[in-house]
């Protein structure tokens, strides 16, 4: 009865590291969706090709990251994990290129996202 047990709670474990990656993977996707968003927002307002190639870029990391947490969704535990943690990076490679959008901006004195 001990080692059905221990299976038992080591399926659980397993179960529980599946939803947290993917969790994770959602969250990313999320963020850096939003990252695209106010990256796109900062290339318009200053109308220059440089904060648009940092909006495009923005996106593409968006669209990484979403791409990424479909496949947590779907792999094995160990996958979900590495997509997981390259949503994560797609989110943070987002959020640079939105940095660079609204630095884009200010130096044309264009409204941005965080407060210049």
């Amino acid at each position: 009865m001990n080692i059905n047990k221990a299976l038992l709670a080591l399926a659980l474990g397993f179960a529980l590291a599946a939803c947290s990656n993917q969790d994770q993977a959602a969250d990313s996707a999320a963020e850096a969706a939003e990252a695209a968003g106010e990256a796109q927002e900062a290339a318009t307002n200053a109308g220059t090709a440089e904060a648009q190639v940092a909006a495009d870029a923005a996106a593409a990391a968006a669209d990484a990251a979403a791409t990424q947490a479909d496949a947590a969704a779907g792999g094995s535990n160990v996958e979900a994990d590495d997509a997981a943690d390259a949503a994560e990076q797609s989110a943070d490679a987002a959020e640079q290129a939105q940095d660079s959008a609204e630095e884009a901006a200010a130096a044309t004195d264009a409204p941005t996202n965080n407060g210049q």
